[in-house]
């Protein structure tokens, strides 16, 4: 078990409407972005998403995506760290990880979201350490933990007889285990993890019918579809993929979605505040 001591619970709230989450990955295999660069480069990119009006930033050491090898707990901790370090004073830091030592080490630092792909499925002790610091809780749905994940195919983790009610019913078990560790419930933010243990088909199901997902959720919802192929209508690679992504993130804002997590953090917040305008609303 990590050993974690109490600290103030995080004062953040998630905000009106739908929020935007920046992935800023710390990793050279991730599927998009995944080129090296420096710490400096980094954080520059961190804080270029705030000012671009980033609601949090998500940082990621370990890439989640299929068949990505797994990275130690201390090697997330060494290149996350310096990151959380640097972005927590300028705004809300996240966590991707699936480690309670690495959640552990970037909740101390300054971090107060912890987006966890594997469902609970990796560590047993890592809801007690998001509860132990009072943080928010993402829970992405999957089957079998991170080591399990497959992405899409014709495999029993992508076996579905009714997608959305299935994924929404594994999601809901888990946030009451989170709440059994001492998780608050107004920190569980539900994801249903696009591209994960699904094939493509699931995946879109899951797309058409977020507003009956968020209907039926207490939670507040994360949807991570950014350049996922599953965006991808005709082999467009990832770099081709923006057009998609800003479709899924207005279809989710319409739909009641909380949050959506996207590499392309300046072209969504303008398309979401322009939504909102021709809804009646005032644009931000």
């Amino acid at each position: 078990m990590v050993a974690v001591q109490l600290s103030p619970p995080s004062t953040a709230a998630p905000p009106p409407g739908t929020a935007v989450v920046a992935i800023l990955n710390a990793t050279p295999d991730s599927f998009f972005d995944g080129a090296e660069s420096s710490l400096e480069t980094r954080r520059a990119r961190g804080v270029a998403a705030f000012e671009a009006g980033a609601a949090w930033v998500d940082i990621g050491g370990e890439s989640t995506r299929p068949g990505a090898p797994r990275v130690s707990a201390d090697a997330q901790i060494s290149r996350v760290l310096p990151l959380v370090s640097a972005l927590a004073a300028v705004g809300p830091v996240s966590v991707d990880t699936t480690s309670a030592a690495v959640a552990d080490a970037a909740l101390r630092a300054g971090a107060t979201m912890i987006n966890d792909v594997s469902c609970l499925g990796d560590d047993p002790h890592l809801a007690a350490v998001v509860a132990a610091h009072g943080a928010f809780f993402v829970l992405s749905h999957a089957r079998g933990g991170q080591s399990q994940l497959r992405g899409f195919g014709d495999v029993p983790e992508a076996s579905y007889r009714a997608v959305v009610d299935e994924v929404l019913g594994e999601l809901l078990e888990a946030a009451d285990r989170a709440c059994a560790a001492g998780v608050a419930p107004e920190k569980i933010i539900l994801d249903p993890g696009i591209g994960f243990d699904k094939s493509s088909a699931h995946s879109l199901a899951i797309l058409r019918e977020l507003p009956r997902f968020v209907a039926a959720s207490p939670f507040a919802t994360y949807v991570g579809a950014s350049r996922k192929s599953v965006l991808s209508l005709h082999g467009e690679p990832p770099s081709e993929r923006l057009g998609a992504s800003l479709a899924v993130a207005l279809h989710a804002q319409a739909a009641g979605v909380s949050y959506v997590r996207v590499h392309d953090v300046g072209d969504t917040v303008r398309a979401l505040a322009f939504a909102k305008l021709l809804r009646g609303g005032r644009a931000a």
